[in-house]
């Protein structure tokens, strides 16, 4: 059996290398884990690795026109005025150290 197993083994391996099969292995959280499992349970697929791939090749026959699906969201950050203010305060103190720095006030 044992003999029989490895036959096995080798013929896979054989087949993998023939394909040009490679492998690629993915760490999520688990947000991400979860929005995985929602798909597949909707499609019913039972594999992850079924599941990427197809979601992969649909994406990519979709073309370009499906680029912004591939558009991570950026965080957008406000600065308050109070930090703003001391921000330039500290600036402007650290140039009055350093003389010969000249101040250019924005328009």
């Amino acid at each position: 059996m044992a003999a029989e197993q490895k036959e096995r083994s080798a013929k896979t391996a054989r087949k993998r290398v023939a394909l040009a099969e490679e492998e690629l292995r993915l760490r999520v959280r688990p947000g991400t884990r979860q929005a995985l499992a929602d798909l597949m349970e909707w499609s019913g697929i039972t594999e992850q690795g079924e599941a990427m791939t197809l979601m992969i090749h649909h994406l990519h026959a979709m073309g370009s026109k499906a680029i912004f699906l591939l558009d991570p969201p950026r965080h957008e950050f406000q600065i308050s005025e109070n930090v703003a203010r001391e921000f330039r305060n500290k600036s402007l103190l650290a140039i009055q150290k350093d003389p010969g720095d000249e101040i250019i006030e924005p328009a």
